[in-house]
């Protein structure tokens, strides 16, 4: 048996990989991590560290065993300057690799900045050319999550954090012009969300900040709440010892990996002005997924079988 490495990945250069996103390269025939690039190890003022942000990648040509950092990606700005990317959300359709990535102007020392997501395509996974900004969903939207309609089209699942943090959608038969649906949850403020396929149902993941919630859905409008959490208490695996922040989900129809970020080092909120690299650090992890009768379990601490192979689903 396969296990998955602990912790699967850290980033090299800032020590700060978050908001993974997994995808196979289809030219390469390996599989990509591509993630937020916080610079943990910056001299920064206020939340400056988590803002300048560029886009990682690591690639595994065994199955996921070991990773190798290749550097970050070549995107086509659209205004000058050092500005902020966030949380990728990357997929093959119609022939191309498209990325839907939150975007900030600058490199801000708070949290209060419009921010919009954008969408970019490309046919290497490298270089990125943009197409649009998703200006129809307002400018405090981020974490775009897409899931293919059964009728056809697209569903975006993101965070607005103009509407209590909720997680919203919205629908497009193109992937360029979207309408805005309203809420998809509305329970407890979260971000991260993400919506995948195991064992014939269909279920979403978000980040409370205090672990996962989960819900299941039968038409990926109306969600129902899993009793519990997932990841809101340290792990026991190496540098797992703490929470885990926002998540995706790869899923090859009878099982799924759940890929997510941890600080290690750190107990409690710490993005303030008293924070330290150590404490800013994160690595990536992988967990194991389960639907038992309709139920998402999770395999965190326990040896689980890991191989990143056969085709991937929705």
């Amino acid at each position: 048996m396969k296990t998955a490495p602990a912790p699967l990945f850290r980033d090299p250069i800032y020590d700060g990989p978050t908001d993974p996103t997994v995808i196979y390269n289809r030219a390469e025939k390996t599989w990509w991590i591509i993630y937020t690039s916080r610079r943990a190890t910056a001299p920064c003022l206020g939340v400056a560290w988590v803002h300048g942000t560029a886009l990682g990648a690591a690639s595994s040509d065994d199955g996921g065993q070991t990773w190798v950092y290749r550097g970050t990606l070549n995107l086509q700005p659209i205004e000058p300057g050092h500005n902020t990317y966030w949380a990728p959300e990357v997929l093959w359709a119609n022939g191309k690799y498209h990325m839907f990535v939150s975007y900030i102007t600058g490199i801000p020392q708070t949290w209060a900045r419009p921010r919009h997501i954008l969408h970019y395509t490309s046919d290497n996974l490298w270089d990125w050319t943009y197409e649009s900004t998703l200006n129809e969903l307002g400018d405090k939207e981020i974490d775009a999550c897409l899931f293919p309609l059964p009728q056809g089209g697209w569903r975006l699942f993101y965070k607005n954090e103009a509407a209590h943090s909720h997680t919203q959608y919205a629908d497009s038969t193109d992937l360029e012009h979207w309408t805005h649906k309203g809420d998809a949850t509305s329970d407890c403020e979260q971000e991260g969300p993400n919506v995948f396929t195991l064992g014939g149902d269909v279920f979403m993941i978000a980040d409370m900040w205090d672990g996962m919630a989960v819900y299941r859905s039968d038409d990926l409008t109306h969600w129902v709440r899993q009793p519990g959490r997932f990841l809101g208490d340290p792990g026991v695996r190496r540098d797992d010892t703490c929470r885990g922040h926002h998540a995706d989900v790869v899923s090859f129809g009878d099982r799924a990996y759940l890929f997510y970020f941890v600080h290690p080092h750190a107990r409690e909120y710490m993005y303030g002005e008293d924070d330290t690299p150590q404490m800013r650090s994160s690595v990536i992890q992988a967990a194991l997924l389960k639907n038992e009768g309709g139920t998402l379990t999770l395999v965190r601490d326990e040896p689980f079988d890991f191989d990143l192979s056969g085709e991937q689903v929705w």
